[in-house]
């Protein structure tokens, strides 16, 4: 592999880079998860997406899955999660990691009674905020909205 073509021709760099302080409030607040946008697609120009998710005590988390597009990693931060890599769970905690490749089957919950944080990077960046947001408006949808939802998304559940 080499590196890639580059995208920046100019001879003396720029000032662009983005900060975000952690006291920063999340994007998301819904009990009994909370997600920080780090970094969208849309403001990485489709590299990667950056997602700090919080999960409280309660359990908590998506059934086995996978994506067609976009490779997903996991980066315990604290607490613990199960992490699922289609053929086992482990209890991972902080500092253990988890990279997901396209089509590679994965899940992750907390059901530890604590809170946990993790990490979780998308490449490229899709646009899984409009994922996070509208998952509660599930229960209202027909069986069909659903599946044109999950396809839409890039998300196919085994």
């Amino acid at each position: 592999m080499s590196y890639p073509d580059p995208k920046y021709l100019g001879e003396t760099g720029e000032v662009s880079a983005v900060y975000r302080p952690a006291s920063t409030p999340p994007e998301l607040v819904r009990s009994p998860v909370s997600a920080a946008y780090l970094a969208t697609g849309a403001s990485t120009n489709g590299q990667f997406g950056l997602y700090r998710w919080n999960m409280g005590p309660e359990p908590s988390g998506p059934s086995p899955h996978f994506h067609r597009g976009i490779s997903e990693s996991f980066f315990i931060l604290s607490g613990t999660v199960r992490l699922y890599d289609g053929e086992r769970w482990t209890e991972a905690t902080g500092g253990d990691f988890l990279y997901v490749p396209e089509g590679g089957v994965h899940a992750f919950r907390n059901e530890s009674g604590e809170d946990a944080s993790m990490l979780i990077l998308f490449a490229p960046g899709a646009p899984r905020e409009p994922y996070f947001e509208d998952l509660p408006t599930l229960a209202g949808m027909s069986e069909e909205e659903r599946a044109e939802f999950y396809l839409r998304h890039d998300t196919f559940w085994v």
